[in-house]
C-alpha cells in the first residue's frame, strides 16, 4: 500500500511542477493550439502538457516498479517512448494519420510479442473459450491496443475530459490490482493516476494547458496495457477467488465504456453517411453535451458520472447475468444516454 501511494506522489509531484515551465516556453515559442471551426475552445492555448505527464508517470513507474521482479517492463518502455514520440511531434507539427497508425502498430506489436501483453482467447465472449490461433491472437491482441489507445485520443476534445476520465479506469484498474496482489500493474496504475490528477489542476476550466496528441496516446497506451492485463489474469484466477469477475471482457468494456462506445459509434456514424472514419467532425458525445447547452466542467463531470455508473452496475451484475446480457445493458445505458442528448441538441436547434 506504501508504495502506491509513494508511486501516486511521485507521478504527482514531477508532473506539477514540470507544467509551468512548459507553458511558460509553450507561450514563449507561440506552440499553441489554435481554435478552428469545430473546436470546443475558443483561447489559443499550449498543447504540451502531455510531455510532463509522460515525464511524471514514467519516472515514477520506472522508481519503483522493481526491474528485477518487471522482466518485460522494458518492453513497455519501449512502445510508451515511441508513442511519446510521435504526439509530440504532432502537437509540435501536425503528421500525417498514416504515420501515426504505423508507430501505433509498432508500439502495439513490441506489447504482444516481447511483453505478453495479449489475449489468447475471447474469454468466453460469444461463446467461445479455447485458445485461439497465433495469427488470430496477434491481430486481435494489436487491434485491441489501438482501439483502446486511439478511443481516448478521440475524446480528448474538451476541459477535464480525458484525464478524469483516465482517473476514474486507473483507480477502478489500480485497486482491482492491488487486491489480487498484481502490486507492479497498481504500481502503474497509480503512478499514471498521480501525473493524471497533477495535469487535471491545470486543465480544468480556464484551462491553462492541453495534454495533446502526447498525452492522450501515451495515457491511452498505458490503459491498454492494464485493460488487457486485467482480462488476462482475470481469467486466471481460481472459480472461488472473491475478486475474480464473471465475464472479464465486457466488464473491461463497461469500465472504458464512454471512450469505446464513442469511438465506436462516431466511425459507424462517419462511415454511415459516406465520409471518412479518420476525419474529425463534432460527433462525439461531448460535442453532444456541449452543442446542449453544457459548460466543459459540466459536460466532463456528467460522462465521468455516467461512466462511474455503469462501472458500478457492471460490478453489481457481474455475477448475477451472463456476459451477453450484461454487455446488452451497458450498450441500452449507454445509447439511451446518447439517444437524449441527440434529442436535446435538435430541440434546441429548432427553437433557435
Amino acid at each position: 500500500m506504501l508504495v502506491l501511494f509513494l508511486s501516486f506522489l511521485t507521478g504527482f509531484t514531477l508532473t506539477y511542477f514540470a507544467i509551468p515551465p512548459i507553458i511558460h516556453i509553450a507561450r514563449t515559442k507561440h506552440l499553441f493550439d489554435v481554435p478552428i471551426a469545430r473546436s470546443s475552445h475558443q483561447e489559443q492555448t499550449p498543447s504540451l502538457g502531455g510531455i510532463a505527464i509522460f515525464a511524471g508517470a514514467i519516472f515514477s513507474i520506472v522508481y519503483w516498479t522493481p526491474f528485477g521482479t518487471s522482466g518485460k517492463l522494458q518492453y513497455i518502455l519501449c512502445a510508451l517512448i515511441i508513442l511519446f514520440l510521435i504526439g509530440a511531434k504532432d502537437d509540435i507539427s501536425p503528421i500525417s494519420p498514416t504515420k501515426k497508425i504505423v508507430g501505433q502498430v509498432m508500439a502495439a506489436a513490441i506489447l504482444v510479442i516481447k511483453s505478453d501483453i495479449r489475449l489468447d482467447s475471447f474469454y468466453g465472449f460469444m461463446g467461445i473459450h479455447q485458445s485461439l490461433p497465433e495469427p488470430v491472437v496477434l491481430v486481435l491482441s494489436i487491434f485491441t491496443i489501438l482501439v483502446i489507445t486511439n478511443s481516448f485520443n478521440l475524446i480528448d476534445g474538451i476541459n477535464g475530459l480525458a484525464g478524469s476520465i483516465v482517473c476514474l479506469i486507473m483507480v477502478t484498474l489500480g485497486t482491482w490490482f492491488f487486491v489480487t496482489g498484481n502490486d507492479e500493474l497498481a504500481t502503474i496504475a497509480f503512478a499514471t493516476l498521480g501525473a493524471t490528477v497533477a495535469f487535471l489542476k491545470f486543465n480544468f476550466t480556464p484551462a491553462k494547458i492541453f495534454m495533446g496528441d502526447t498525452g492522450s496516446l501515451v495515457l491511452g497506451l498505458i490503459t491498454a496495457i492494464l485493460t488487457v492485463r486485467f482480462i488476462t489474469i482475470n481469467a486466471d484466477l481460481p472459480p472461488l477467488n472473491p475478486f475474480r469477475m464473471t465475464g472479464g471482457p465486457v466488464v473491461a468494456i463497461g469500465i472504458l465504456i464512454i471512450p469505446l462506445y464513442d469511438t465506436i459509434r462516431v466511425f459507424l456514424t462517419r462511415a454511415i453517411r459516406g465520409g471518412s472514419p479518420f476525419i474529425a467532425d463534432r460527433r462525439h458525445i461531448h460535442h453532444l453535451l456541449i452543442d446542449g447547452g453544457k459548460s466543459h466542467m459540466e459536460a466532463t463531470a456528467t460522462l465521468v458520472m455516467v461512466n462511474m455508473i455503469i462501472i458500478s452496475l457492471v460490478f453489481f451484475f457481474q455475477d448475477k447475468l451472463n456476459m451477453h446480457l450484461l454487455i446488452l445493458l451497458e450498450l441500452a445505458l449507454i445509447s439511451t444516454f446518447t439517444l437524449y442528448l441527440h434529442e436535446r441538441v435538435k430541440q434546441l436547434r429548432r427553437a433557435n
